[in-house]
């Protein structure tokens, strides 16, 4: 059975390149496969979670990084602090997603990432925060949403354990789903 192959985009630990791993193992991602991990940081932990299970993984340099990823590329899943071009992703259009960890369009868009997310979500003290997987395009988390988690806000949350809840609860979830259902249509469109 022919799948989508799947390049995962990081630049840090890894722990949504790990969700995909493991929908991979236990069978809830059976229409694409992850076929290459790529960093944009030599030091990413991704890598090596990427070497473990058994997936080929590198290192780009910032120099020509589009133009050197766009030639490995069939399906993308951003998950990364890396900014791409119109270009790039008007040419990807449609099968470059990315997970971000709230609700869309609260707490997002140039200088929105990490925990600067949940500071600013306790700082305006809401109730609900949650994670978003959607298309990427020209706009940092501008494209069309695909699927939303709640979860709450909890007495006494910090930005750092308000951030843990967030992936366990939305981000680990809601990737790998909307993973399935991007490469399932993808696979559609193609027959």
């Amino acid at each position: 059975m022919r799948k989508i192959k799947i390049a995962v985009l990081v630049s840090g630990g890894g722990t949504n390149l790990q969700a995909l791993i493991d929908a991979q193992a236990d069978g809830s991602l059976t229409s694409g496969e992850i076929v290459l991990v790529v960093s944009n940081r030599m030091d990413a932990y991704a890598l090596e979670r990427a070497a473990r299970a058994g997936i080929p993984a590198l290192h780009l340099e910032s120099d020509r990084f589009e133009a050197r990823l766009g030639g490995l590329l069939e399906i993308v899943l951003a998950g990364f602090l890396k900014i791409l071009s119109p270009v790039f992703t008007g040419r990807w259009a449609g099968r470059i997603i990315n997970v971000h960890p709230a609700l869309i369009p609260a707490f997002c868009g140039k200088g929105y990432y990490g925990l600067r997310i949940h500071e600013a979500a306790l700082a305006r003290g809401v109730k609900v925060t949650g994670a978003t997987v959607h298309f990427v395009n020209e706009i940092p988390d501008g494209g069309e949403i695909i699927l939303q988690k709640p979860v709450a806000v909890l007495p006494g949350d910090t930005p750092e354990t308000l951030q843990e809840r967030v992936m366990r609860q939305a981000e680990w979830e809601i990737l790998p789903e909307a993973a399935e259902l991007v490469s399932k249509k993808l696979l559609e469109e193609s027959r």
